[in-house]
């Protein structure tokens, strides 16, 4: 074994040893490839806030060397055997998919990059700091350390306001007290400029439409003290400043085209006064009373950037608006008051539309199928923004590779659905709402679901619901349902499938409870979509409460029967956590890592959730090392168990976490290595299942995986493809549920245990 290991590391250090000399011979004669640089920065005290500047000096040590792959240019390898004299097809493509242009000495000019540190440091308040830099060249590389001295920096002792009569000067006065300008902080260029930003958004907060952060000049005097470091700074406004920039403006007048289209040339329209707003449209497209609730501006108030923002936010966020453009022309002027007329042009989509989506699905546990989605559209159904939105599915799954127990088996599923979306709250009693970021919406949803599963049953299933869902801000939404409605209904069970609920009472009454009525609630806050931010984060609540009205309803009928119109309703609770974190390293390496946790606790009536609202675990979404529904609850094992079975494990409590490292291979395939941990468990106790109640040993009961993905990146949407395997397995005896023997030369052994996912979409 020690002699393999030998051998191997040896033939690393050749291959290392062969790229290296290859890249050295191709270098010309009167050249050097630049290996890159190095920064010394010596300071006389500690200096608060001085990461962001050594972070901003390092930047500048340009240009970026040709990058190495464990210790070797592949990149420069590939693009001099591709750029030689006849270089063959495989050189060509090597080079056209790694190659990196070589990065000579020549390139590099050393005392331009100190005087670019140095002008970096003035601008930070480090006044008269030294840089220098040494060449080192060897053989044919070469390489530059620069070493900066970092002089004391200047200190704020007084910010000085000139005044003036106009009241944009009273105003600039009034907005020193939140000035970034603090006695005693360091000159810094870049702070000044996020000040007069600052002054800027303000100003422009109270109206002043024409202001331009330009017009703002600072000076400071340093000639206050022979002894330290200190200077007094002056904020005044430029010369010359046209007045229009410097007044504020009121809005005279507000215009709404609810149906603007630049092809259309005189058309017949008409205007309706409403509200101080001007609805200008030709046939009524969009009710206007309706419209105007989505406006914040109005007519008399001074300009204001954020109304404007959040307006043309909220109507766009209706649904029906392809384009929504705002524009404020001057009207006129004087010494202390502009005007301004506002117009909305609102450009509306296409109002009926058809899509098709032709799927094809592959599940881990060996079933594979054809999908067919249809939906249909129809936007601004009564002329209030309102959205139908029909939608037939089918699909058919069969099982591939399947023993001869389960030959046959394949998978029906039909379904209906209807949703009617309002741009508005819908209540019965008027609301007005106050959000100011968007407007909630209103939706009425009706489904209707057919599943057959072949040997097995055929399962229907119903579902109404009322309900609410909008955006706090950019990052926070809320979706809540004060009616949610499920009727199911099992039925041409198989005696195979009587079999398996007759050994589990528990299963058989998670089916029988065919009538879910109750109220759900979800939030997602989510800052993981900015690939710019160092640490994304997500949190989603799930909460999902069935039962209580009926029950109450029941025993006030004293009936107590668990049963509403003939139909035994279901009662639980039932509470998901999703945490999610990601490290991003670079711009398309990350660390990305998810905790989930979800409970449900039946009560009353059911001694578990009811079917459809059980957990499962396994799959390309969950612990992908096993495959779908094939974990648990806890340490069962069905007695059958093998990489055919079909009958799904579920439970009522379910707890994973995940991790994966995301980087580039080439262009849009990314590559992945993860491990998940997960496992579902009962609530309470099923002599059929054996080992499934959740207990605190809970955490010596997680199934475990590892794997390598690739998937193709094509910004909006991602192909995923996963290979895993097992090495922790719960059902196995205690002391041997650790370990694999990774036998990648026996077929039995890959049949097992090398599990293959293929998804669209992140995991998570």
């Amino acid at each position: 074994m020690k002699i393999k290991k030998f051998i191997s590391a040896s033939y690393l250090l050749l291959l290392v040893a062969v790229l290296s000399c290859n890249v050295k011979k191709y270098i010309p004669e009167d050249e050097f490839l630049y290996t890159g640089a190095t920064l010394d920065v010596k300071t006389e005290e500690d200096i608060k806030g001085f990461k962001d500047v050594e972070e901003e000096l390092e930047s500048l040590l340009r240009p970026e060397p040709n990058s190495k792959i464990l210790g070797m240019y592949v990149g420069l390898w590939a693009h001099y055997k591709g750029t030689k004299e006849k270089p063959g097809f495989i050189n060509r493509f090597l080079n056209k998919k790694l190659g990196e242009e070589p990065v000579y000495f020549s390139q590099v000019t050393p005392s331009r990059t100190e005087d670019l540190i140095l002008n970096r440091l003035e601008n930070r308040g480090f006044f008269y700091s030294t840089a220098t830099s040494e060449v080192t060249r060897k053989e044919k590389f070469a390489s530059v350390s620069y070493s900066a001295s970092i002089s004391t920096p200047y200190k704020l002792t007084e910010l000085v306001v000139a005044r003036d009569s106009m009241e944009i000067d009273r105003e600039i006065i009034a907005l020193m007290d939140e000035s970034l300008l603090e006695e005693g902080s360091r000159f810094d260029l870049n702070t000044l400029n996020a000040e007069r930003t600052r002054i800027d958004s303000a100003l422009k907060a109270k109206g002043y439409y024409n202001f331009n952060s330009d017009y703002l000049i600072f000076e400071a005097d340093t000639n206050i003290s022979d002894s330290a470091r200190l200077f007094k700074l002056y904020l005044r406004m430029k010369r010359n400043v046209p007045t229009t920039g410097i007044i504020p403006y009121t809005i005279d007048s507000i215009n709404v085209f609810p149906d603007y289209s630049i092809d259309e040339n005189g058309q017949k329209i008409d205007t309706t006064y409403l509200d101080g707003k001007n609805f200008i449209q030709g046939e009524d497209v969009f009710k206007p009373r309706l419209l105007n609730d989505y406006i914040l501006i109005q007519k008399g108030q001074r300009y204001n950037p954020k109304l404007s923002r959040l307006s043309s936010n909220r109507l766009s966020s209706i649904g029906n608006y392809k384009f929504v453009n705002l524009r404020y022309e001057a009207l006129s002027t004087s010494d202390s008051l502009g005007h301004l007329k506002g117009s909305f042009y609102l450009s509306p989509m296409t109002k009926r539309s058809v899509r098709a989506e032709l799927l094809a699905v592959s599940k881990s546990n060996n079933f594979a199928g054809p999908a067919l989605n249809l939906v249909y559209r129809n936007r601004n159904l009564f002329k209030g923004g309102e959205t139908l939105n029909l939608t037939g599915r089918i699909g058919y799954e069969f099982q591939i590779a399947g023993g001869e127990d389960r030959k046959g088996l394949q998978s029906l599923e039909l379904g209906l659905s209807a949703d009617l979306i309002f741009p508005r709250v819908i209540f019965f009693v008027p609301i007005k709402e106050k959000f100011s970021y968007s407007v909630p919406k209103t939706k009425m949803g009706l489904a209707a679901e057919y599943l057959s599963r072949s040997q097995l049953y055929n399962l229907n299933s119903v579902s109404a619901n009322y309900g609410y869902f909008w955006n706090a801000n950019k990052y926070a939404y809320h979706e809540i349902n004060p009616i949610s409605l499920n009727v199911v209904n099992l039925s041409k069970t198989s005696p195979e499938f009587e079999e398996i609920l007759d050994e589990n009472p528990f299963l058989r009454r998670s089916f029988e409870q065919n009538f879910i009525a109750g109220v759900n609630y979800n939030f997602n806050y989510n800052k993981l979509n900015d690939r710019f931010r160092t640490h994304g984060y997500f949190l989603g609540l799930g909460l999902d409460f069935a039962g209580n009205a009926l029950n109450l309803i029941d025993k006030i009928g004293g009936n107590e029967n668990g049963k509403i119109l003939g139909l035994e309703y279901a009662q639980y609770g039932k509470v998901d956590l999703d945490l999610r974190y990601h490290l991003n390293i670079s711009q398309n390496q990350a660390i990305a890592t998810r905790l989930f946790a979800g409970f449900g606790f039946p009560f009353g009536n059911s001694g578990s959730l009811p079917y459809i609202k059980q957990y499962f675990s396994g799959g390309p979404n969950s612990v992908r090392a096993f495959r779908i529904r094939s974990i648990g609850p806890g340490t069962y094992r069905p007695e059958d168990f093998d990489v055919n079975s079909f009958f799904d494990q579920t439970g009522d409590v379910r707890i994973e976490g995940n991790i994966e490292y995301r980087f580039p291979i080439v262009s849009l395939l990314k590559g992945a290595l993860f491990m998940d941990a997960g496992n579902i468990w009962l609530i309470n106790e099923n002599e059929a299942l054996p080992g499934g109640k959740f207990t605190s040993d809970w955490w010596n009961q997680m199934a475990v995986g590892t794997g390598v993905g690739l998937r193709v990146d094509i910004e909006f949407f991602v192909i995923r493809m996963d290979l895993a395997t097992p090495v922790r397995i719960p059902y196995l005896p205690e002391g041997e549920r650790w370990g694999n023997s990774f036998d990648i030369s026996s077929k039995t052994w890959r049949k097992e245990n090398l599990i293959f996912n293929f998804a669209i979409g992140y995991p998570f």
